[in-house]
């Protein structure tokens, strides 16, 4: 997952984004409501999570003119606004999801995971491609039934290629969705991730589309 987060807390914001990475995560973090808007009008991000009290304007701005301008990407609002009424607004506004502070970093993840899965038109956390399976909650893969050891670009390619399996995913959106957007990117650096995963769970399940981009291939229902 790339995630987009919005948060002006000095220190809570550089908090959540090391625990999202800690869990293979791309995090880009803006302290301001101009910059994250600039970033999710122009970047690919798999969700975002904002933060409402922002310096320069109230996130729930931010988030309608996202939704005014078609953008569907899957927003939950962090805040420590706990009123009913606030939440109504909220979800008016075109949010998927809603978690007050103070809260804990694992619930986070997996509504983040849960909000991933369903914008990729997926209702039960379990995938399976072929001897490949994924469970979508806990972000473990396995293959034959056993763990699947994969660094973090690895994870990140393999769980998009997962949610949209049998589709062709474009080299440069993959590209977006492992990298932050800071990152110095080699220009053979997609290349390089999926000649690995192809040796961990075998050539065949990754198809190459030239021109286009990349498929997993020979999955089941699921």
């Amino acid at each position: 997952m790339r995630i987009l987060l919005v948060e002006d807390d000095p220190d809570l914001g550089p908090a959540i984004a090391r625990a999202l990475r800690a869990e293979h995560c791309a995090v880009d973090l803006f302290d301001s409501g101009i910059d994250a808007g600039h970033a999710g009008d122009t970047e690919i991000y798999d969700a975002a999570v904002l933060d409402l009290g922002l310096p320069d304007g109230d996130g729930m701005t931010l988030l309608k003119a996202w939704r005014d301008a078609g953008r569907a990407l899957p927003v939950l609002i962090l805040t420590a606004r706990d009123g009913w009424s606030d939440k109504v607004a909220g979800f008016k506004a075109g949010a998927d999801d809603y978690l007050t502070k103070p809260f804990r970093v694992e619930e986070l993840v997996m509504r983040l995971r849960a909000l991933v899965r369903r914008a990729a038109g997926h209702a039960q956390p379990r995938l399976t491609c072929g001897p490949l399976s994924f469970d979508s909650q806990t972000g473990q893969f396995e293959l034959d039934g056993l763990p699947l050891k994969l660094t973090a670009f690895e994870w990140r390619v393999l769980s998009a290629l997962m949610l949209r399996k049998e589709a062709v995913i474009p080299r440069l959106e993959l590209l977006e969705r492992v990298y932050e957007g800071d990152a110095d990117v080699d220009s053979n650096s997609l290349e390089v991730i999926v000649g690995r995963l192809r040796k961990k769970i075998g050539p065949e399940l990754i198809e190459t589309v030239r021109g286009l981009g990349y498929r997993l291939t020979g999955g089941d229902a699921g």
